[in-house]
């Protein structure tokens, strides 16, 4: 039953494409939806809204959405504990409530296994003590991104109440949080920062928050940066995989936000989609991604903003405190890939 029913909406969003070509606009009158071999499927977005509604009242009622945690410390870099929503799990655990926390949640097609996880928990794991978190969400792996976006709520909802539990009876520091999630992964941190209330997450960093499916004027249904008291987002391939339009209260556009130098012709956008994380984790371990401030996004992407670099890097920690708008984000072709001014 869960499998045709999850069928029948792939079958249904493969289909409902009435908009001509030419008129097409991805992410306002619809999205180019991915699919498991690399190519893209329009759905208008009347129809994709329709489809959705009917997938989320399936929910719950036909399918399971697994959520796992895995805690790496610098006493287990390298092999992750899992933790549940119990206390002899924590007590159990290398989890220590006198160490800031990192969150990462992946995105689609993914699991906690996947180099995004290895590589952002070595990079915080080298700067000193930390709980990083490791989120695995099991629907990420549907053949179906429609099934994925689906269950991206409940997965939200999921990560949220393990921040409340460990909040509430394990002394965990909202105040020092970081939930860090990639493309689809940066929409579940949005719930996440939902489910634990406006403001009280201290930061949400969106790699490439994920387009298709998402609708920027509806931010009860993205993240957004009402949720965290600090959102930032690193937008790379803006128009395709990820926004164009600002989501963070810090929105950072490297080389314009669209594509990435060394990419070469990256006709799927996941060479551009995945510099978020590379950039990220250098970010992390170096700071010395230098930014330029922009009058709008729209500066940001024409690269319209001046020369002068302004105080801002990319991913620092004391961006909390001092930035809101949009930057240009300066960025070589190979590694390393920041530049500082």
């Amino acid at each position: 039953m869960k499998a045709a029913c999850i069928i029948g909406l792939v079958a249904l969003l493969s289909t409902a494409s009435a908009l001509p070509v030419d008129d097409r606009v991805n992410g306002e009158n619809g999205w180019y939806v991915p699919q498991a071999d690399g190519s893209f499927e329009w759905i208008d977005l009347d129809d994709a809204e329709d489809l959705l509604a009917k997938g989320e009242a399936m929910e719950g009622r036909i399918s399971t959405n697994a959520v796992s945690f895995y805690l790496y410390t610098h006493s287990n870099p390298t092999k992750g504990q899992e933790i549940t929503t119990k206390s002899s799990s924590i007590a159990s655990s290398h989890f220590n409530k006198d160490h800031p926390t990192r969150i990462v949640i992946h995105g689609w097609t993914q699991s906690y296994k996947d180099s995004i996880n290895t590589e952002i928990t070595k990079a915080w794991l080298s700067r000193g003590d930390y709980n990083v978190i490791i989120v695995d969400w099991s629907r990420a792996r549907s053949v179906d991104y429609a099934s994925s976006v689906v269950a991206v709520p409940g997965a939200g909802a999921k990560v949220g109440n393990m921040i409340k539990f460990l909040n509430e009876n394990h002394d965990l520091a909202l105040d020092t949080l970081y939930v860090i999630g990639h493309s689809l992964g940066a929409q579940v941190a949005g719930y996440a920062g939902k489910t634990v209330g406006e403001g009280r997450i201290h930061t949400i960093i969106g790699l490439d928050p994920a387009l298709p499916l998402f609708s920027y004027n509806k931010p009860n249904k993205r993240l957004s940066s009402d949720d965290a008291y600090y959102v930032e987002s690193i937008q790379t391939n803006g128009g395709k995989l990820g926004f164009l339009k600002p989501i963070g209260k810090g929105a950072f556009y490297p080389n314009g936000g669209k594509k990435q130098p060394g990419c070469g012709v990256d006709a799927t956008g996941s060479c551009s989609h995945g510099r978020s994380v590379t950039y990220y984790v250098e970010a992390v371990t170096q700071d010395n991604f230098g930014t330029i401030k922009c009058g709008d996004y729209e500066a940001a992407v024409n690269k319209e903003c001046g020369s002068t670099y302004s105080s801002v890097r990319m991913g620092a920690d004391s961006n909390a405190y001092m930035v809101a708008g949009d930057f240009y984000v300066p960025v070589n072709s190979k590694a390393p890939f920041g530049n500082v001014h």
